[in-house]
């Protein structure tokens, strides 16, 4: 799943014909989640083998699997040019992480920054031959450990860690979200353009 904010962010900054061909033709609704205390946070059940693995800025890693995730869903990024790829990858703000599996790669999560004691999980996803694997309830806590955690130096602690999502993302990710603790608090619809 690539949480709603990242198809946001996806769609700022680039004309609508980038990804169009992989946009879905029927509106989405997009959920907005969030949680406001760590202590909201409900663990997945273990899974064996799965860590996160930080990336460095602008790793070679991060456009392959997030494009190796999204293409079944649609993502625009999935269609991105080099130059809005390069564009991305620069963003001070965002911090990315593999999730590995026994060492081999199975999803991506990556965070932005925000102001205001916010962070935002941008995109969290598995590679296709993990979906379904049983380790998307961990994998998301532990990004979501990840976030509370925040990077921050130059602000305090966490207040707020959301994300969004749409019916055009895998069928089990709001599911995936809501049982680890996080709380719709606005939807809408998106139409294709």
């Amino acid at each position: 799943m690539e949480a709603e904010p990242a198809r946001a962010r996806e769609n700022a900054g680039h004309p609508p014909e980038v990804g169009a061909a992989l946009r879905p033709a029927d509106p989405e609704t997009v959920t907005y989640l969030q949680m406001t205390s760590r202590d909201q946070l409900r663990p997945g059940r273990p899974a064996a083998g799965v860590t996160l693995e930080r990336l460095a800025r602008g790793s070679a890693l991060i456009r392959p699997t997030v494009t190796r995730i999204g293409a079944p869903y649609g993502w625009p990024s999935a269609g991105w040019s080099d130059d809005r790829w390069t564009a991305w990858l620069a963003e001070p703000t965002l911090r990315q992480w593999l999730v590995r599996r026994a060492g081999e790669v199975a999803g991506l999560c990556e965070l932005k920054i925000h102001p205001a004691d916010e962070v935002e999980i941008a995109t969290f996803g598995l590679v296709p031959e993990s979906v379904g694997a049983g380790l998307g309830g961990h994998a998301l806590t532990l990004a979501v450990r990840v976030a509370w955690d925040g990077e921050r130096p130059d602000a305090g602690p966490v207040r707020r860690v959301w994300l969004h999502t749409s019916t055009a993302d895998h069928p089990n990710a709001l599911h995936n979200y809501l049982n680890r603790g996080f709380q719709p608090y606005r939807t809408g619809v998106r139409r294709p353009t």
